[in-house]
C-alpha cells in the first residue's frame, strides 16, 4: 500500500506528489530552493538555493513522519560543477554523521532556472 504526502500549505505546481510512502520507505520528489509560500527562490546563488532545498526536503520528510537522520540515499542535480566543493560543505552540515549514499549529476539546466535540486529516499523510524 502507498500513501502520498503533502506538507501543509504546499500545492505542487506540476502533477506529482512531494513524497510517497511505500513499504516503510519515503520517496521524496526533487526539491529545489524555492519558497512555496512566497513563490520565489530563496536566493540567486547555489549556496542559498541548496540550503533552501535541504530545508524543503526536511519539511517533506517531517510531513511523512521521518527526518534527515533517516535518509538512506540522495541524488543531487547541479548545474555548475565548480560548485561541487561548496555543496559538499553544506551537505555535511545537514548530514553530519552517517551520510546517506549519494549521487551527484551535473545537468545543463533545471526547471524554472533552479541551480540545484535534491531528491531522497528515507526510512520511517521504528
Amino acid at each position: 500500500m502507498k500513501k502520498t504526502v503533502f506538507p501543509a500549505g504546499v500545492v505542487p505546481a506540476a502533477p506529482y506528489s512531494p513524497a510517497v510512502i511505500a513499504d516503510g520507505l519515503v520517496f521524496v520528489s526533487g526539491q529545489v530552493g524555492y519558497d512555496m509560500v512566497n513563490k520565489r527562490y530563496f536566493g540567486t546563488d547555489v549556496e542559498t538555493q541548496f540550503r533552501g532545498a535541504l530545508d524543503n526536503l526536511s519539511s517533506v520528510l517531517q510531513a511523512a513522519g521521518t527526518d534527515l537522520a533517516h535518509v538512506v540515499k540522495t541524488t543531487v542535480f547541479l548545474t555548475d560543477s565548480a560548485q561541487f566543493p561548496t555543496i559538499n560543505e553544506i551537505y555535511r552540515a545537514y548530514f553530519p554523521a552517517e551520510q546517506p549514499a549519494r549521487s551527484c549529476v551535473i545537468v545543463a539546466g533545471l526547471p524554472l532556472g533552479a541551480l540545484i535540486e535534491i531528491e531522497a529516499v528515507a526510512v520511517l523510524p521504528d
